[in-house]
């Protein structure tokens, strides 16, 4: 029986998550959420439960309300990276969920990481 596309993202974001979760214990999870019309990103306290700081490409501060592109997803990146330095937050793991790393993910990647975020 052939699997849906859905239950292999989900298989693969089960086992992305998981592996991160054994290898950095204790770390804050910054976590990507990819839609056909816009991209989020979540600074994430696992151990307490709480969101530190988020950024999506529907903040009205951003102006990229239904955009979802390389240049929107790099906007979000610098975005969350400037939030988390406000938040005292200079390194944790990326989560790439069940997105592929490449195109919108990886330009997030970039610039969070040329924001100053470590990962």
């Amino acid at each position: 029986m052939a699997n849906s596309k859905r239950d292999l993202f989900l298989k693969r974001r089960l086992r992305v998550r998981n592996k991160q979760r054994k290898v950095n214990p204790g770390k804050l999870r910054l976590s990507v959420h990819r839609s056909n019309k816009n991209i989020s990103v979540q600074l994430i306290d696992d151990v307490n439960g709480r969101t530190l700081a988020s950024a999506s490409s529907l903040d009205k501060d951003l102006g990229l309300s239904g955009k979802n592109n390389v240049e929107a997803a790099a906007k979000v990146g610098a975005a969350i990276a400037e939030r988390a330095k406000k938040a005292g937050v200079e390194e944790c793991y990326f989560d790439r969920g069940g997105f592929l790393f490449h195109g919108k993910v990886k330009a997030l990647a970039e610039a969070a990481r040329e924001g100053g975020l470590k990962f």
